[in-house]
């Protein structure tokens, strides 16, 4: 992993997260790419003559430079390689355009606007449009250890197999991978696991990975509250789940386990589709 995505956004928890993406970034000796988009298009839907807009674009050219210090004023001594890219309109749009190349996007828990303190659905849109895996920051995020415990989210799909696969420079350096299948009913027509758990285990001890397999039970609370109470409980420093693809958005992102896991992101949460 030799080049990261990083949303910069001026929110009280960005130097936190900088400085956990730039511990990342220290331990691959990755690139460090931040991206700052300035999201002209909820006053352009509400303002079609652009008065509003123009007024804005002055205020949001400011705080961008003031940010824009700030970030590298703090990167001068870290011993990292970076770029700074500026870009007009949604922040998933922005990010997207610049993940080409990326190995990873990394980005914090709350929706990316002034003052967001809703889920990020940006996340969710990234994590199933973007070639490289997605890592959510949970708020007040300051530091990102490498070699803590990582529990991934198993339930035998291709986005699981996927986001295994994405996580693996991770897994190699955690002191302890626990695969994590949680027991469901499967509904009617609907295999429970179309890859059982000792198969994504064989898959990480050929890269040399030993894992734990675990199984949850949901309770009450659901599978995403199981998975978080697990990770927790065994002081995971990373979880890593596939998110659900175009066919099943409305279930996954929106109402099911993925939507459930961006709505509370305590430890760092690793997404691939």
């Amino acid at each position: 992993m030799k080049t990261i995505l990083f949303n910069a956004t001026s929110d009280g928890d960005f130097p936190g997260r900088l400085d956990a993406v730039l511990d990342i970034a220290r331990e691959f000796e990755a690139h460090l790419t931040l991206v700052h988009a300035v999201p002209y298009e909820a006053v352009g839907a509400l303002d079609p003559y652009g008065a509003a807009f123009a007024a804005m674009v002055p205020v949001w050219r400011e705080q961008a430079e003031e940010l824009r210090d700030r970030t590298l004023g703090d990167l001068s001594n870290e011993g990292v390689s970076w770029n700074w890219v500026e870009k007009a309109g949604p922040t998933a749009l922005a990010m997207l355009r610049e993940s080409s190349l990326q190995d990873l996007i990394v980005l914090g828990a709350h929706e990316p606007r002034k003052d967001g303190q809703g889920p990020s659905f940006t996340a969710g849109e990234l994590a199933l449009t973007a070639d490289c895996p997605v890592l959510v920051l949970p708020a007040q995020c300051t530091r990102f250890d490498v070699e803590a415990p990582a529990l991934v989210a198993w339930d035998g799909s291709a986005e699981a197999s996927h986001a295994l696969k994405a996580a693996l420079p991770f897994l190699r350096r955690a002191s302890a991978v626990y695969l994590a299948s949680v027991r469901e009913t499967a509904k009617k027509g609907e295999p429970q696991l179309d890859l059982p758990p000792v198969e994504g285990a064989d898959y990480l001890s050929r890269h040399g990975i030993v894992c734990e397999m675990v199984e949850l039970e949901p309770g009450e609370a659901g599978v995403a509250q199981a998975l978080v109470a697990a990770a927790e409980l065994r002081k995971a420093g990373l979880v890593v789940m596939g998110a659900y693809g175009r066919t099943r958005l409305a279930e996954r992102i929106f109402g099911g386990t993925t939507r459930k896991m961006l709505a509370d992101v305590r430890v760092p949460l690793l997404m691939t589709n």
